[in-house]
């Protein structure tokens, strides 16, 4: 079983720590359109500044996020799981695992990004701004540019988890193996809505407790369900398509 996470939209800046090193991240393939990304992002950033905090829909601190990107290979690195923080990784809390269950998450979870394609926890990588739904000049759309390399990079037929967000979801999907997308509803008075909020907590509460869990991985849909429901979620499976991918609704009733 793989649990497919999201990077964070905000970022931890690590002071100290060694430059990054793209050899050095887990599946080195992918290393010559990483390289390729961040030319593109870091050029942008030191020709046009202006223009770069509009094409990354950076805010008012947008100054300072391009001055960041703009040195990317000099900034000080540290682990994923360091980096990305917010309410996801708030409740994951790779720091706060038992140590089987940290093992488990430097095994099964795969961080995807449109900078990096997809990363381990460990890895060591600079703080950056760059969203799957920003194109950066002279290169394709970020989905374009990194399912057909992800594609040969990562497995096909192990059942993923996926708790991604919409935009992350379109950078690669298994093409042989069972694959569980996790949303996440609020009922109340009968009536259902999604909270963008909520969503993110619940997903990294469902990840963290299917990492503490030390039974055997489940190889199906059924055995996901029957694992997030056992750890006190209501749960709804839907029918999978021909593609063997299901969805799973978390239901949070307040």
């Amino acid at each position: 079983m793989l649990l497919l996470l999201p990077p964070s939209e905000g970022k931890a800046v690590p002071r100290r720590g060694r430059p990054l090193d793209l050899d050095a991240l887990a599946h080195p393939e992918l290393t010559a359109t990483r390289a390729a990304v961040l030319d593109a992002l870091i050029g942008l950033c030191r020709e046009d500044p202006a223009g770069a905090v509009d094409v990354l829909g950076l805010g008012a601190r947008g100054a300072e996020e391009v001055a960041r990107n703009a040195a990317l290979r000099a900034q000080p690195t540290a682990p994923a799981s360091r980096i990305y923080t917010g309410v996801l990784y708030d409740h994951l809390d790779v720091e706060g695992l038992p140590a089987g269950a940290k093992r488990r998450a430097s095994r099964r979870v795969l961080v995807f990004s449109a900078l990096w394609g997809v990363l381990r926890l460990a890895d060591r990588i600079p703080s950056y701004r760059l969203s799957a739904g920003a194109r950066l000049p002279g290169l394709a759309t970020p989905a374009a540019v990194w399912a057909p390399v992800l594609r040969e990079a990562l497995p096909a037929d192990e059942l993923c988890v996926d708790l991604r967000s919409g935009s992350y979801r379109s950078l690669w999907r298994p093409e042989a193996a069972p694959l569980v997308g996790v949303d996440v509803v609020r009922e109340q008075a009968g009536r259902r809505t999604v909270v963008s909020h909520m969503a993110k907590a619940t997903r990294g509460a469902v990840a963290r407790a299917l990492l503490v869990d030390d039974g055997r991985p489940p190889r199906t849909a059924e055995a996901v369900a029957s694992r997030i429901e056992a750890a006190g979620w209501t749960v709804e499976l839907g029918d999978a398509d021909r593609a063997g991918r299901a969805t799973l609704t978390v239901v949070e009733r307040g």
